[in-house]
């Protein structure tokens, strides 16, 4: 059952947009029904963002990123290369 954690700072209904439409990504890409999938949104204030996510949750795990951020210094890192 796919869960997916979305951690930004947004408004509540660009968080409701944004979780129908990676829902409806999920279930065409993994072709899982709607009921199957579950999207938990939490808010970063934006000032805090290096500190609370970026230093422990990316920079931390580099090996583990899907896609590396466009800023920061993962974003000097390994370029060229498809993440």
């Amino acid at each position: 059952m796919p869960h997916i954690a979305v951690t930004m700072h947004s408004a509540d209904a660009e968080k409701a947009e944004l979780a129908d439409r990676l829902s409806a990504a999920v279930t065409r890409t993994l072709g899982y029904g709607s009921e199957a999938v579950s999207v938990l949104v939490e808010d970063v204030v934006p000032s805090q963002w290096m500190d609370q996510i970026y230093r422990p949750q990316i920079d931390a795990h580099p090996g583990r990123l899907v896609k590396r951020p466009g800023y920061g210094p993962l974003s000097e890192q390994n370029e060229g290369e498809h993440s």
